[in-house]
């Protein structure tokens, strides 16, 4: 219940800064429809010389734009704040204030930023992907339903993981943004499968950079082309991920010399 207060707590902050600049919802949704035009016309390109994309059909890769959004928006919402500000107090030596509090260091500098207008993608990324749950035509069971919430927790949960080692690595390297700009630019080739890239970019993204389980997995539920192993199998990634994530943070606060030291 402490946890739950807390979190709670800094959600209620989040939306009450985020309440003072209004206009950056417009900002924001502006944002979210080039984005989403910007998808809609690849697809548009790639649709007019085929039927068919290594196996998927428009209305499927209509699904996988959905998920695309939707992960991002959450990304954006809630995991690449905490993580920029933990980044920019690692660097500047004030991450004391964090560590000082009576609570677990690791679950405080990933809830205390929310951006609530970041929202915005994700709620275009779930209209797209009724859209295309109706293009497709197949009636969606209780068991691809729950595997697409189960697959999709996981992603946002390895995604998670990553950016925390990713940001957790500025104890040690100074010049980390180009490490972030980089995901970035990794994370846009979560728009397509990754089954129509090549094996070794197909492997990049799915083992160094979890994009698949991300996206391309929780699509892959909704289409019914997911099988129980690949479920289990992420489900395994994400465990090895959360430990590995903590011990790197672990190490990475020993090393850790701020203004206090």
């Amino acid at each position: 219940m402490r946890i739950i207060k807390l979190i709670w707590s800094y959600l209620r902050i989040g939306v009450a800064n985020e309440m003072q600049y209004r206009v950056n919802f417009f900002i924001q949704l502006l944002q979210s429809f080039i984005s989403l035009a910007t998808g809609l016309i690849g697809l548009w390109l790639v649709f007019s010389h085929t039927t068919a994309l290594s196996g998927w059909s428009q209305p499927e890769l209509l699904a996988v734009m959905g998920v695309y959004l939707l992960m991002g928006g959450i990304i954006k919402t809630a995991i690449q704040p905490n993580m920029q500000r933990l980044m920019d107090e690692i660097q500047n030596g004030t991450l004391d204030f964090a560590l000082t509090k009576p609570v677990d260091g690791q679950l405080l500098i990933s809830i205390r930023e929310f951006r609530f207008w970041q929202l915005t993608d994700g709620v275009v990324g779930l209209v797209v992907l009724a859209i295309a749950i109706i293009q497709i035509q197949e009636r969606i069971g209780i068991g691809q339903a729950l595997a697409f919430v189960a697959a999709l927790a996981l992603g946002g949960i390895m995604i998670y993981c990553f950016w925390l080692i990713l940001t957790t690595s500025a104890f040690w390297l100074i010049r980390i943004w180009e490490l972030v700009n980089l995901f970035e630019g990794l994370y846009a080739a979560g728009r397509w499968p990754v089954t129509i890239y090549p094996n070794w970019l197909r492997l990049g993204l799915t083992f160094l950079v979890p994009v698949a389980f991300a996206v391309t997995v929780p699509a892959e539920a909704l289409t019914d082309r997911l099988t129980p192993l690949t479920l289990l199998g992420a489900a395994g990634l994400a465990i090895l991920l959360m430990g590995v994530a903590r011990f790197v943070w672990r190490l990475g606060v020993r090393s850790y010399s701020g203004a206090s030291a």
